[in-house]
């Protein structure tokens, strides 16, 4: 790996393979492995709220050994309370490594730039690679990643272009269902290639899927399109109907927090097609992976 971990686009299929061999044995010897990042800081520098990332990097980095700091938006405020660079200056003299949970993906690149230890992209606008890179790992778990189809339905935002770039380096094959407008970020489309397919229809990109993914239909910083968006992606519902389009054993994947009744119901994300705990979890055991290699 590089010194930091900003987007999957960045890494080989054969550092992804070992980052996930990684995380499986870091899993099975929870409880007993060793400590390497004794004495190590982690500072996760957030402007978003988080639940899944804030807990499972600091209990990652204290079964690991070190030590985390939070530092959320009313302590932090990257670039009004001083320039960014200042404080990607000042952090690195503190920190062995950082997290940066931000809005603009610049603002993400600027941190990076002007830090002397390891950034790791905890969620931009653009990308969310630790949980896509996560996801993956989870559908390795349960399917495979050989001859085998996901289905992404709702919103192209910062967790699809993220499965984007690592379902091309693994040769997964994506169907992606979006209302139009909503389609993922043209440029990394693009880079997918012939992994990934654009359809108009969610009925269309399930049928015969090996695993069903969705996610909110607004995301922080889009509450005030709550309302339009509700009414625009209703075609794009993930219930009993439109997963029974899949293949039988077909899996269903949510990286939460989930509205339940809008993009996805209750029946659905409670069914025992649901893997979204098992996914959730393993955010744990990817980012401790990612962790040591970065810090070790």
């Amino acid at each position: 790996m590089s010194r930091d971990f900003l987007s999957i686009k960045d890494l080989t299929r054969n550092e992804i393979e070992e980052l996930f061999g990684f995380a499986a044995g870091l899993k099975l010897s929870r409880k007993t492995h060793d400590k390497p990042l004794n004495n190590k800081t982690l500072g996760l520098v957030f402007e978003k709220p988080s639940n899944r990332t804030r807990v499972s990097f600091e209990v990652g980095m204290f079964e690991l050994g070190g030590n985390t700091i939070y530092l959320g938006s009313d302590e932090i405020k990257l670039g009004k309370r001083e320039a960014i660079k200042d404080a990607a200056r000042v952090l690195s003299r503190y920190l062995d490594a950082m997290v940066i949970r931000t809005f603009s993906h610049d603002r993400l690149l600027e941190m990076a730039q002007h830090s002397s230890v390891p950034v790791i992209n905890g969620l931009t606008d653009l990308l969310h690679p630790c949980q896509a890179l996560s996801d993956l790992f989870t559908i390795k778990e349960k399917k495979g990643l050989k001859d085998i189809t996901l289905a992404f339905v709702g919103d192209g935002n910062n967790v699809l272009n993220s499965l984007l770039y690592g379902c091309s380096k693994l040769g997964v094959k994506i169907n992606i269902a979006c209302p139009k407008g909503y389609e993922p970020n043209k440029d990394i489309l693009k880079n997918a290639g012939a992994f990934a397919k654009l359809f108009g229809s969610a009925l269309d990109a399930v049928e015969g899927a090996d695993i069903v993914y969705t996610d909110v239909w607004a995301s922080m910083g889009q509450e005030k399109e709550q309302k339009k968006r509700s009414r625009i992606f209703k075609p794009f519902q993930v219930n009993s109907k439109l997963l029974s389009l899949a293949k039988r054993n077909a899996v269903v994947m949510h990286c939460l927090p989930a509205h339940r009744g809008e993009e996805i119901t209750d029946d659905v994300l409670d069914s025992r097609q649901s893997i979204v705990i098992d996914q959730a979890e393993n955010r744990l055991h990817l980012q401790k992976a990612i962790l040591v290699k970065l810090l070790q």
